[in-house]
């Protein structure tokens, strides 16, 4: 099937089964909605249908995934819907793109590791804990 084909298909599918919002869309702020890309389904440059939540594809490197594929290949903006991402509904992103509210700082650091130094030199933490013992 041609790539116009299959998106045709997929937004006549799309019309059949429209609501509201998709299981997996949020109700974006306007400042959120504009020029994030379409709202249907579309055809990656791999020819993989992003947004239809059929993950299955035989253009998907990971139906021809072998131990020489670079994992790379699946990584970028065009691998991800711009209204229909599953990571949309964490609590962190629905606070941000529906209510606005910035994430906090620091969500990802670890209360007792110390990772602001470079590599090779130990943290103070560490010269703390040896110091301890």
């Amino acid at each position: 099937m041609a790539k116009s084909a299959q998106v045709q298909s997929i937004q006549k599918q799309s019309d059949k089964n429209q609501s509201d919002l998709d299981p997996f869309e949020i109700e974006f702020l306007p400042q959120f909605e504009q020029g994030r890309g379409p709202r249907e389904a579309f055809v990656n440059e791999h020819g993989v249908v992003i947004g239809d939540h059929e993950y299955e594809s035989d253009n998907s490197p990971l139906e021809q995934w072998t131990a020489e594929t670079d994992p790379e290949v699946m990584a970028g903006d065009e691998w991800v819907h711009p209204f229909k991402d599953v990571g949309f509904q964490s609590a962190e992103n629905r606070e941000y793109f529906e209510k606005g509210i910035l994430p906090q700082s620091g969500i990802f650091t670890h209360p007792d590791k110390d990772v602001s130094y470079e590599p090779g030199q130990a943290s103070s933490k560490k010269a703390e804990d040896e110091a301890e013992a």
